[in-house]
């Protein structure tokens, strides 16, 4: 299974920093011989893609970043690593299928963003693997996010992306996918007429087609860490320890 990492981005409303926005730390985890060290708000996902069962991971940076590289090298808990690079401002979608190049048809892809932190950590597993899915997270905004809109039984029936009317307070916080439907989506993506900055239109022009996807509800709490305020609340979250538990 892949993760796949968008972390190109330039982080304008947390600037400025010293380093790449998915560097910032954010709480601390133990080490092995029990010294307490600063942990990268990044490693949140990554500990959650490796969870969900993915042995490979694609980090896709911008030219600058290289202090991703360095930081997570060649291997993360026992995970491969691999590096794209995205080298303008293409938005969410032109990230996500640079590493159209290295996923395999049958191979299974979950994916995430870097500069976000959220709970249940096992959330990703509950999400079926023959469908595109979603994991959904109850917020108080969903104008700041991609609402997903579903029925009864769980299928998507739009997204309403960054919407002031949108129709639904859950939003997505991670995805999952088989790989053939990755490469379909790429596929639709590189239509002359599309070009899509945002998944969730994307999502809405594969669903007019006929495509298939699921959004489950079964996120409890998830902060975008990208602001100042985001910063503030992931480090309450934190101190509070996991939702439900």
């Amino acid at each position: 299974m892949w993760g796949i990492i968008p972390a190109a981005g330039l982080g304008s409303r947390i600037q400025p920093l010293a380093f790449s926005k998915e560097l910032l730390p954010v709480g601390s985890r133990m080490e092995q011989d029990g010294t307490e060290r600063p942990r990268a708000v990044s490693e949140y996902l990554v500990e959650r893609l490796i969870a969900a069962g993915a042995t490979k991971l694609c980090f896709v940076i911008s030219p600058g970043k290289s202090d991703i590289l360095a930081y997570y090298g060649s291997r993360v808990w026992g995970a491969d690593t691999v590096y794209a690079v995205q080298t303008g401002a293409g938005g969410l979608c032109d990230a996500v299928f640079r590493a159209a190049s290295v996923v395999g048809p049958d191979e299974a892809v979950v994916i995430g963003l870097p500069d976000t932190i959220w709970f249940p950590k096992d959330g990703l597993t509950v999400l079926p693997d023959d469908v595109l899915s979603f994991l959904l997270f109850p917020v108080e905004r969903p104008e700041l996010f991609d609402a997903v809109v579903t029925d009864e039984a769980d299928r998507v029936s739009r997204i309403d992306v960054k919407s002031k009317e949108a129709g639904s307070h859950w939003v997505w916080g991670a995805i999952k996918m088989p790989g053939h439907i990755y490469h379909a989506l790429h596929a639709l993506w590189c239509q002359p007429d599309r070009q899509d900055e945002y998944f969730g239109t994307l999502v809405n022009a594969w669903l007019e087609q006929g495509g298939e996807a699921v959004g489950i509800r079964a996120g409890r709490a998830y902060v975008d860490v990208g602001t100042l305020h985001g910063y503030r609340e992931a480090i309450r979250l934190l101190s509070e320890g996991e939702p439900g538990e």
